[in-house]
């Protein structure tokens, strides 16, 4: 299985890009994963919320496969420990899912089209973040998946 991680803007903070560098690194020993930012669009101050999240929706689906399975990360979306996190991935793998594509959208989250396409809903938490640090969580969280999986030390109950 390979996992895309799709998200609205680049990281500017070099703390956070150094986090993210770092949990990349550590997943490649135990899965294919891509990690694409699409540009946020440009003049959005002349655009309604409607607008932008349509426009980055129109980008975000340009890169979703036929075949591909798609899970939003959205504030409604199920809550999960890193357990049941790391047995959603693994019925993934077993039933031969080929692409696990993961989204982060922009400020207002997804536009109706990008919410039609997506098969699962994902929460990190009822707490607000910033998207950047949604991206570093979101990769521990991963990293953190796999090592359960490979029932490696780096969780604890």
């Amino acid at each position: 299985m390979k996992i895309l991680i799709l998200m609205i803007g680049k990281t500017v903070n070099q703390q956070f890009i150094s986090l993210e560098q770092e949990y990349l690194k550590r997943l490649k020993h135990y899965v294919s994963i891509e990690y694409t930012v699409i540009p946020e669009a440009k003049n959005t101050k002349s655009l309604s919320e409607n607008e932008q999240k349509q426009k980055e929706g129109e980008l975000l689906l340009k890169q979703i496969n036929q075949g591909d399975e798609v899970a939003l990360l959205d504030e409604k979306g199920d809550k999960m420990n890193s357990r049941e996190f790391a047995g959603f991935i693994e019925k993934k793998q077993i039933s031969s899912t080929k692409r696990l594509v993961f989204i982060i959208g922009g400020p207002y989250g997804f536009s109706d089209e990008v919410y039609k396409n997506a098969r699962h809903k994902v929460s990190l938490s009822d707490m607000t973040f910033s998207h950047q640090m949604v991206r570093v969580i979101f990769l521990e969280q991963l990293y953190r998946v796999f090592t359960i999986l490979n029932n490696e030390p780096y969780h604890h109950d």
